[in-house]
C-alpha cells in the first residue's frame, strides 16, 4: 500500500480548484485506490483533492482575516469563523496582488529567530577545532531531572554491589541489612581488571570481522544512514569455541565464581571511564549528530548521553555495547555458576533448576543477537544519546544482576521436580511466544508498511507519514512484548523456588522498568502523533499497568 502524508483529523492547507488559493481544511478520509483525500473547508464545504494540492501548515505562516495579519500556529485547531481565512506562504507569494507586498511583522520576526538559531550554530572556531554548538534546553527532562539522574548515577553501583553481597550470604534476604563491606584489597585486584579488559577488547575483535551482512539504520537529522554489520551470532558461536576450548585445556573458569565481585567492580569502574570518554567526545559533535535527549546540562547530559552516534571510524559503540559484552557475557556467567554449583555442591550434573535458568536465559540471548537488525529501531538508538546511562546498563548491569537467578542458585540449592518444571517450561514458551511474535509483527511494519503479508493489519495513519498498528497482537494491548518480557522474568525466577525474594529481585526491577518505559512510550507517542494517538487509545485501550499512571 502507498504511504500517504497526511492523517484523518489533520488540520492543512487544500488548494481551491481552479484557483492557486490555499484555504485551511481538514482530513476527512483517504482513498486507497483513487489515493484522493476528502477534505472539508472552512464553510463545510467537502471535496476530493490530490496529495499534490495538499500542504502541511507551517509554524510561522500568515492568516489574512477581515485585512488583518493573524498568526496561525502549526496544525492549530480551525476556529469557528463565519468569514474564510486565506493561509499565505512563500511559496504562494505570486497568487495575488490584492494584499500588501510589504514584509509582515510575523515574517520579519520568523526570519531574525531563524536567523539568531543560525548563529547559535556557526559561532566561530573553538579550541576544540570545531564549531561552537550550543544544545537546546529541554524544559522536560526524565528520570527526576538532574536530581534524579545525580541519585541514580550513585545508586546504582551500590545496588549491584548489594545484590552481590547479600546472594553470598547464607540467608540470602532482599530486605535484611547488608552485610559488612570486605575489605579493599578483596573489591580490587588489577589481575581481574585486565581480564574484563580483554574480554572487552576480544568482543570488540569479533565485532570488527567482516562477517555478517552490512545494513542501514534509520534516517538522520541530516538525511544519513549509519551502516551497521550484524555479526552478534557470529560473536556467541566464536566466544562458545574459545570458552569450550579453555575448558578442554583444563582452565579454571571457577575463577570467575571467585573473584566475582572484583569483576563487577572493574566492569563498573570501565563504565565510567567509557562515560567520561563518551561525554567529552560528544564536545566535538557537530549540532545534528547530538542525542535528541540531550539537555544542554552536563550532568544530565552525561547520564543519558550527549552524541546519539559515537563512532571511532566504522566502529559504533553504542551499537556494539548494546548486545556484545553485557548480553554475551551474561551467557558466560551463567555457565561460570552452573560448573560452580557442581564443584560446590559436588554434583555430577547441574540440577534441573540451575539448567532451565541457563536454557531460558541463552534462549533470550540467541533471539537478541538472532533478530539484531530490530535493535536499530529502538529508542536506545534511534532517542537516547550514549552516556553513563547505557554503557552503566550494558556493560554492567545486565551481565551482573540479570544473572542472579544463577548465581543464587549456586549456594542456595533448589530441587525441582518435573510435574512442576514442566509448568515453568510451558509459562516460559508462553511468554517467548507473544514477546518473539509482536516484536516480529512490529519490526515487519517498520521495515515495510507495504508489505503484502501485512495487508490484513488495520492501521491509524498519523501526520509524520508513519501509521499506527490497532490489529494483530498491538490491536489486543499496547506494548504486548513487554507482557512477553514480564512472563519471561517471571519463568527464569521460579526455579529457584519460594525460600527468599532475591532471586525474584529482576521480577521488580523489571516490572518498575516496564512501567517507566510504557509510561515513556505513551509520553513519547503523545507528543509525536497528535491527534492520531488519541485515536489510537480508543481503538486499543487496554495497558500491562493499566492503574498505575
Amino acid at each position: 500500500m502507498p504511504s500517504r502524508k497526511f492523517a484523518e483529523g489533520e488540520v492543512v492547507r487544500g488548494r481551491w480548484p481552479g484557483s492557486s488559493l490555499y484555504y485551511e481544511v481538514e482530513i476527512l478520509s483517504h482513498d486507497n485506490k483513487s489515493q484522493l483525500y476528502t477534505v472539508k473547508y472552512k464553510d463545510g464545504t467537502e471535496l476530493e483533492l490530490k496529495e499534490s494540492d495538499i500542504k502541511k501548515p507551517f509554524g510561522n505562516s500568515v492568516a489574512v482575516y477581515n485585512g488583518e495579519p493573524e498568526h496561525v500556529e502549526k496544525n492549530a485547531t480551525p476556529h469557528k469563523n463565519k468569514q474564510e481565512r486565506v493561509i499565505l506562504s512563500a511559496e504562494d507569494s505570486y497568487i495575488t496582488t490584492q494584499y500588501s507586498l510589504r514584509p509582515r511583522r510575523e515574517e520579519v520576526k520568523a526570519k531574525e529567530i531563524e536567523s539568531e538559531e543560525q548563529n547559535l550554530v556557526t559561532k566561530g572556531p573553538s579550541p576544540l577545532g570545531t564549531f561552537q554548538v550550543s544544545t537546546p534546553q529541554r524544559k522536560d527532562l526524565e528520570f527526576g531531572g538532574i536530581p534524579g539522574v545525580s541519585f541514580i548515577m550513585l545508586g546504582l553501583p551500590a545496588c549491584v554491589l548489594l545484590l552481590l553481597l547479600q546472594c553470598g550470604q547464607k540467608d540470602p534476604r532482599l530486605l535484611s541489612l547488608p552485610p559488612p563491606l570486605p575489605a579493599l584489597h578483596e573489591l580490587w585486584e588489577t589481575s581481574v581488571c585486565g581480564l574484563y579488559l580483554l574480554w572487552f577488547f576480544v568482543q570488540a575483535l569479533f565485532y570488527l570481522l567482516p562477517v555478517g551482512k552490512v545494513v542501514e539504520g534509520t534516517p538522520l537529522v541530516d538525511g544519513r544512514r549509519l551502516k551497521y554489520r550484524l555479526n552478534g551470532l557470529y560473536a556467541l558461536i566464536l566466544t562458545s569455541a574459545a570458552v569450550g576450548t579453555a575448558v578442554f585445556w583444563g582452565i579454571e573458569l571457577h575463577y570467575l565464581y571467585t573473584h566475582f565481585l572484583q569483576l563487577a567492580l572493574a566492569a563498573t569502574g570501565f563504565s565510567v571511564v567509557l562515560s567520561v570518554y563518551l561525554y567529552v567526545h560528544s564536545l566535538k559533535a557537530p549540532r545534528d549528530e547530538l542525542s535528541p535527549a540531550s539537555s544542554g546540562n552536563a550532568i544530565y547530559d552525561f547520564f543519558i548521553g550527549r552524541e546519539l552516534n559515537p563512532r571511532l571510524g566504522a566502529f559504533d559503540l553504542k551499537f556494539f555495547c548494546e548486545l556484545r559484552p553485557g548480553l554475551i557475557g551474561w551467557v558466560v556467567i551463567n555457565l561460570v555458576m552452573l560448573l560452580a554449583e557442581m564443584k560446590i555442591q559436588e554434583r555430577s550434573a547441574p540440577s534441573l533448576a540451575m539448567i532451565l535458568v541457563n536454557i531460558f536465559q541463552l534462549l533470550y540471548v540467541v533471539d537478541a543477537l538472532w533478530n539484531e537488525e530490530a535493535l536499530l529501531t529502538t529508542m536506545d538508538i534511534i532517542h537516547d544519546g550514549f552516556g553513563f546511562m547505557l554503557a552503566f546498563g550494558d556493560l554492567v548491569w545486565v551481565p551482573f544482576t540479570y544473572s542472579l537467578q544463577a548465581f543464587y542458585l549456586v549456594n542456595h540449592p533448589h530441587e525441582l521436580s518435573w510435574p512442576l518444571a514442566s509448568v515453568i517450561i510451558a509459562l516460559k514458551l508462553c511468554g517467548y511466544v507473544i514477546f518473539r511474535c509482536a516484536n516480529s509483527q512490529k519490526n515487519a511494519f517498520r521495515k515495510n508498511p507495504s508489505d503484502p503479508k501485512l495487508a490484513h493489519l488495520k492501521t491509524i495513519h498519523t501526520s509524520t507519514g508513519k501509521s499506527l498498528l490497532v490489529s494483530g497482537w498491538w490491536g489486543f494491548v499496547r506494548h504486548p512484548n513487554y507482557l512477553g518480557d514480564l512472563i519471561m522474568a517471571l519463568a527464569w525466577s521460579l526455579p529457584c523456588g519460594f525460600n527468599h525474594l532475591l532471586p525474584y529481585f529482576y521480577v521488580i526491577y523489571f516490572t518498575a522498568l516496564l512501567i517507566h518505559r510504557e509510561a515513556r512510550d505513551e509520553h513519547q507517542c503523545r507528543r509525536k502523533y497528535g491527534l492520531a494517538w488519541e485515536k489510537y487509545c480508543q481503538r486499543v485501550p487496554y495497558r500491562i499497568f493499566p492503574y498505575i499512571y
